[in-house]
């Protein structure tokens, strides 16, 4: 696939990709041969563009490889690896314990980029950058501010006309690491939130209306006067949809971006654990956008095949040596070096 036609597959529900897109020179690493090696994967939408680039890009290069990805979020894509239906799976939560003993077979997280829950809205009239305290944010989603006019909304808002107009509230109907991410924030900053809601890729909401994917919520906001909902950065950025500030844990309010995202993974970065299982949202540092995320590859070992074991350790190398330079051109963040550096010996499991 390629940059003409990602803003067509990103409204897309439910999209499987194949081989073609961007060449780039081939490895010689063998993996090529008569027979096509198939493997297949599914899961995160919040990764589905940059995935679907890099899987086109590294097809075209190794003519014996066909990678497919189905984005179905991260919820469905855990199932599916869990289970063997797929190859490999991706998600933007990290797997419980429970997940991980529950699974048919040993399954490793894999960071691939970082990237950004966003505030998104319709609000007729209204085409500046709302401010959105954490607090105003998990308010909204428990039903206690009901209209945009709300004096909390307003105060940190001057100058703003506010429509008297009730907020829609979109979320993530299926199962999903975009709802973790911004789960996990809302429970980090409102023990209400935390006691009555929780964190989870699928919660029991309290009111407004769900959609399926990234490309749901964005369609249904883009196209509902009054509209509210979380999405991932790219969808926003694609889709030309407004999307806000949020006040960050040191009092700043921050701008969503590939910088801001980096800056709250810096600290993370220093203490990441060995199984890479973090949680970077309300991060610490006067730069650090609150409701940031890892996104992972969750990756059988051993693969199913040596062939397809060998394959995907070609691919985690090409992501690690190409794939990453294409990550900001798509708004996403790039792992910061020592994390590339821990996930090149991580990846000598894969096999």
């Amino acid at each position: 696939m390629n940059l003409k036609m990602f803003g067509t597959a990103v409204l897309a529900s439910s999209l499987v990709v194949v081989s073609g897109g961007c060449k780039s020179e081939p490895s010689d690493t063998g993996a090529a041969n008569t027979a096509t090696v198939n493997i297949t994967g599914a899961g995160s939408t919040f990764g589905y563009p940059i995935y679907s680039k890099w899987f086109s890009e590294y097809d075209a290069a190794h003519p014996g490889v066909q990678m497919n990805y189905q984005s179905i979020g991260s919820g469905g894509g855990i199932r599916q690896v869990s289970e063997k239906v797929v190859d490999f799976g991706a998600s933007d939560g990290p797997m419980t314990d429970q997940q991980l003993a529950q699974s048919k077979v040993k399954l490793i997280h894999i960071p691939t980029v970082m990237g950004a829950d966003v505030l998104t809205y319709n609000l007729p009239g209204v085409t500046t950058d709302l401010n959105f305290a954490p607090d105003v944010i998990a308010d909204i989603y428990l039903g206690h501010i009901k209209k945009w006019n709300d004096p909390r909304i307003a105060k940190d808002n001057p100058g703003v006309k506010l429509p008297a107009k009730e907020i829609l509230p979109v979320y993530r109907s299926d199962g999903s690491g975009t709802t973790y991410v911004f789960t996990d924030f809302l429970s980090k900053v409102s023990p209400e939130f935390a006691s009555k809601v929780g964190k989870s890729t699928s919660v029991r909401w309290p009111g407004g209306i769900g959609q399926k994917g990234n490309e749901g919520v964005s369609g249904m906001i883009r196209n509902s006067p009054y509209s509210f909902g979380y999405v991932e950065l790219v969808y926003a950025v694609q889709n030309k949809m407004l999307y806000g500030q949020v006040r960050n844990a040191a009092g700043k309010w921050i701008k969503p971006s590939t910088e801001s995202v980096t800056a709250a993974a810096a600290a993370a970065s220093k203490d990441m654990p060995a199984d890479y299982r973090v949680s970077i949202t309300n991060a610490a540092g006067a730069d650090s956008y609150p409701i940031s995320s890892f996104t992972w590859l969750l990756i059988p070992v051993p693969f199913s095949t040596p062939e397809k074991g060998k394959v995907m350790h070609d691919f985690l190398e090409w992501m690690l040596d190409h794939g990453e330079g294409e990550a900001a051109s798509m708004t996403y963040a790039p792992l910061p070096e020592p994390v590339i550096a821990r996930v090149r010996q991580t990846i000598n499991e894969v096999h």
